[in-house]
C-alpha cells in the first residue's frame, strides 16, 4: 500500500478558515499590521508549512521513540533537535506577532498561530520550545523591567535562549494557591528555594541557557493566591562583576519525567535553591504573579487549542490517505468473491469515522482562529469598544478553545487508529503516537473540568450575563450570513434553538448561585462546558457552510467544488448529530441530577 504524503494540515482548509470564513486579509486594515498583506501572511505560511513537512514531520518518529536522556545532571534532547532549532529560529516565528522594537515582525496572532499550528502537526515536542519560549519572553515584555528585557527578552525572542513556565509544584499542581518556593531579598534579587515539576523544556543542550519563568512567595508574603509573585529564573545568570559572562544560578535537574507521549520535549523536576544561591528577579511588582502568569496560560491555552487541533489532524490526514488505498471486503450489493476488494474508503462505517474526525478536527481549527483573530483585536482595534467586545468574547471561549480540541480531539485520535484497525494498533503506524501526544492537551494548562468550572462559575455570568448576550449576538450574525449564502433553513433554526437554550440555561443557574445555592449551580459545569462547546462547534460550523455557499454560488473549478460540498456535508453532520445532545445536557444541568454529587468516597 502507498498512501499520499501526509499535508499535516489541509492548506486548502488553511486558507477557507483564514480569509473565507474568518476574513484575516481584513486584519491589515488595521495600522498595527498596516505594512502586511495577504501576500505576506501565504508567505509566512508557506514557508512553515514546507520546514514543517520536510524536516519536522521526518524527525517525529525517531523522537518520539527515542526521547531525550538525563546524564550526569542535564538533560540531552534527541540528536535531530539540533538541526531543528536553529531552522525554526531562523523562521523567525518565536518573536513573529511581536512588535519591532521586541524583535518582531508584527505579524497577527491569527497567521502566527497557524503557521505554529503546521509545527505542531509536523512535531509538537519539537514545536514546544519555540511557543513556550515566545510566551514567557511576552511576560517579560509585558510587565519587566528594561534591564530584564535587555538581558533576557531580547535573547528569547532571537532564539538564543529558550523560556519556560515554571508554575507547578509536587503538592500544587492547578492549585497555584498553594504555592511553597520561598523568595528571599536580597539586594537586586531574591534567593529562591524550592521545588517545580513537569517543567517542558527545563532543560536541555540546545541554548547555553533556559529562562524559567517561576512562581514563588516573598517572605511574609500574604497567604494565598494573594501572596505569589513572578521571578525570571535562569539556569545561568550574568554575572555584573565578571563582565557578564554565564555562571551557574543553583538551577538543578533533579528527574526526568517518563511521559507517554509529547516525547520530543523534555519534562523535568527543578531544584531551586538547594545551595542557597538561586537568583530570582522579581517581574513587576510584589505578590501579582498570577495576575502576570494569567497572561501567559491564557495565550498558552489558545495554543493548546492549537495543538489539539493539529494533533488530530495529522492523524485525520493520515486516516484518510489509509483508507484510500487499504482495500478490505467488498459492496453490500456485490456478494461476488471473484470480484476485486475495494477500498476500505467505499465502506458507510468507515466513511461515517471519516467525517467525524473532519467535523471535529474542522470545526476547532475554526474556533481556535476565530479566537486568535479576537485576539488581535482585542490588542490592536481602532475602536475602543471593539476592543473590549473582542476581548469578552476572547476571555469566554478561552476554556472551550483549550478543551473541545483536546478532549474531541483524542476521540478524532481514537477514530484515526479504528480506521487502520490492526495496524492502528501497533507501534508501526503512527496514530497510535498520536493519540498518546493528543491525552496531554486535556490535562496541561488547566484541566478539562477546572474549565468547565472556570466557564460556568466565571465566565458566562461575567458583566451580568453581558458576555454571554455578545456571543448570542455573533451567532445571530452568522446565522443571518448563512441564510444569506443559502443554507439549509433547518440547519440555521438547529443552531438558533441551541443558542436560545444556552441563555435560558445558563439565567437559570445564575439563578441558583445567586440564591446561595452554589453547590447545586456547578454540579454539572462539565456537561454545561460539553453543551456550550458543542454549540460554538455548531456556530462555527454554520460560518463554514455559509463561506462554502458563498463560494459555490461563485463558481470554481470542480476540485474546489468538492472540497465546498465536503464543508456543507460535514456541516449538516455535526449540526444533525451533536446538537440533539443539547437538550440532554441541559436537563441534567438543570435537575442537577446527583448521583456523583451523593456519592461518598468510601461508596468507591
Amino acid at each position: 500500500m502507498t498512501a499520499q504524503a501526509n499535508p499535516l494540515l489541509d492548506d486548502r482548509d488553511v486558507a477557507f478558515l483564514l480569509y473565507d470564513v474568518h476574513a484575516a486579509h481584513r486584519l491589515c486594515e488595521l495600522p498595527a499590521f498596516a505594512e502586511h498583506s495577504r501576500e505576506t501572511f501565504d508567505l509566512v505560511l508557506d514557508a512553515s508549512r514546507r520546514l514543517a513537512r520536510e524536516v519536522l514531520f521526518p524527525a517525529y518518529r525517531a523522537m518520539d521513540a527515542e526521547p531525550g536522556v538525563l546524564e550526569r545532571g542535564r538533560v540531552r534532547v534527541h540528536p535531530a533537535m539540533h538541526a531543528i532549532y536553529p531552522r525554526i529560529v531562523e523562521l523567525g516565528l518565536i518573536a513573529a506577532a511581536r512588535p519591532p522594537e521586541a524583535g518582531g515582525q508584527s505579524l497577527p496572532e491569527t497567521i502566527a498561530s497557524m503557521a505554529m499550528g503546521y509545527l505542531m502537526a509536523a512535531n509538537g515536542g519539537a514545536a514546544g520550545f519555540a511557543f513556550l519560549t515566545t510566551g514567557a519572553a511576552h511576560l517579560i515584555e509585558a510587565f519587566g523591567s528594561a534591564a530584564l528585557k535587555e538581558t533576557y527578552m531580547t535573547r528569547m525572542y532571537a532564539g538564543e535562549w529558550t523560556g519556560t513556565m515554571a508554575l507547578t509544584e509536587p503538592q500544587a499542581g492547578s492549585s497555584l494557591t498553594d504555592v511553597k518556593t520561598t523568595a528571599t531579598p536580597a539586594g537586586d534579587h531574591h534567593l529562591l528555594r524550592g521545588s517545580k515539576v513537569f517543567i517542558s523544556g527545563g532543560d536541555q543542550d540546545l541554548t547555553e541557557n533556559i529562562v524559567n519563568l517561576a512562581l514563588a512567595r516573598i517572605d511574609g508574603a500574604p497567604p494565598g493566591i494573594k501572596g505569589v509573585s513572578l521571578f525570571v529564573v535562569p539556569r545561568r545568570r550574568p554575572d555584573v562583576n565578571g563582565g557578564g559572562a554565564l555562571v551557574d544560578n543553583d538551577v538543578e535537574t533533579a528527574g526526568l519525567i517518563h511521559k507517554i507521549g509529547w516525547r520530543g520535549i523534555p519534562s523535568v523536576i527543578l531544584s531551586l535553591g538547594d545551595r542557597g544561591d538561586c537568583h530570582g528577579y522579581l517581574v513587576g511588582e510584589p505578590h501579582k504573579g498570577i495576575s502576570y502568569m494569567f497572561q501567559m496560560m491564557n495565550e498558552a491555552r489558545i495554543l493548546v487549542g492549537f495543538s489539539g487541533a493539529a494533533t488530530a489532524s495529522v492523524a485525520y490526514h493520515e486516516a484518510v490517505a489509509y483508507a484510500r488505498v487499504r482495500v478490505q471486503g467488498r459492496g453490500l450489493r456485490s456478494r461476488d468473491p471473484a470480484m476485486p476488494q475495494v477500498p476500505i474508503i467505499e465502506h458507510a462505517d468507515v466513511r461515517r469515522m471519516l467525517l467525524r474526525q473532519k467535523a471535529i478536527v474542522e470545526g476547532a481549527l475554526s474556533l481556535v482562529v476565530a479566537c486568535s483573530r479576537y485576539a488581535d483585536l482585542a490588542a490592536h482595534a481602532v475602536a475602543p469598544e471593539e476592543r473590549r467586545v473582542a476581548s469578552a468574547l476572547l476571555d469566554l471561549l478561552t476554556p472551550i478553545a483549550k478543551s473541545f480540541p483536546a478532549e474531541k480531539g483524542y476521540e478524532s485520535n481514537t477514530l484515526s487508529v479504528q480506521v487502520h484497525g490492526g495496524y492502528g494498533y501497533s507501534s508501526e503506524y503512527l496514530p497510535e503516537a498520536w493519540l498518546r501526544d493528543q491525552k496531554l492537551n486535556s490535562i496541561h494548562e488547566g484541566t478539562t473540568g477546572i474549565h468547565g468550572m472556570d466557564l460556568l462559575g466565571r465566565k458566562v455570568i461575567a458583566g451580568g450575563g453581558e458576555t454571554l448576550r455578545l456571543f448570542t449576538a455573533e451567532i445571530a450574525a452568522a446565522v443571518a450570513r448563512a441564510r444569506a449564502a443559502g443554507v439549509s433553513a433547518e440547519l440555521c433554526h438547529e443552531v438558533e434553538r441551541a443558542v436560545g437554550l444556552i441563555a435560558s440555561l445558563t439565567g437559570e443557574l445564575a439563578a441558583m448561585g445567586l440564591a446561595g445555592d452554589v453547590e447545586r449551580m456547578m454540579l454539572h459545569s462539565a456537561d454545561y462546558l460539553e453543551l456550550f462547546s458543542l454549540v460554538t462547534i455548531g456556530w462555527q460550523w454554520l460560518l463554514q457552510a455559509a463561506a462554502a455557499r458563498e463560494a459555490l454560488s461563485r463558481g470554481r473549478e470542480p476540485a474546489l467544488a468538492c472540497f465546498h460540498e465536503g464543508k456543507l456535508c460535514a456541516a449538516e453532520y455535526w449540526i444533525a448529530t451533536e446538537l440533539p445532545r443539547v437538550p440532554h445536557l441541559a436537563a441534567l444541568c438543570r435537575s442537577a441530577e446527583g448521583s456523583y454529587g451523593r456519592m461518598k468516597p468510601e461508596w468507591f
